[in-house]
């Protein structure tokens, strides 16, 4: 399984952002999580088996709500099951 951290910068918090990363998760399949962090930006861990995938869903956080001004990526450790909003 191939595994990445997302860090979304800018405008991301309180537009919706966490609910559009769930619903791009669920149609490419992905599991992992999504959450807003205490410094304004959103983080995610997107996990698939195919890493072209977890690919794709990093590139399509450009276009989420809000106004996205950087979007960072690194590995990360998987072993997720689902997709899950977590509230903070």
């Amino acid at each position: 399984m191939a595994a990445l951290r997302i860090v979304v910068s800018g405008h991301v918090q309180g537009v919706g952002f966490r609910y559009y990363a769930a619903r791009t998760a669920r149609m490419l399949d992905v599991e992992g999580a999504v959450w807003n962090r205490a410094d304004r930006k959103v983080e995610a861990v997107a996990e698939h088996r195919d890493p072209f995938v977890v690919e794709d869903f990093a590139k399509r956080m450009w276009d989420g709500p809000g106004r996205v001004e950087d979007v960072q990526t690194e590995p990360a450790p998987g072993g997720y099951s689902g997709f899950e909003i977590r509230r903070t």
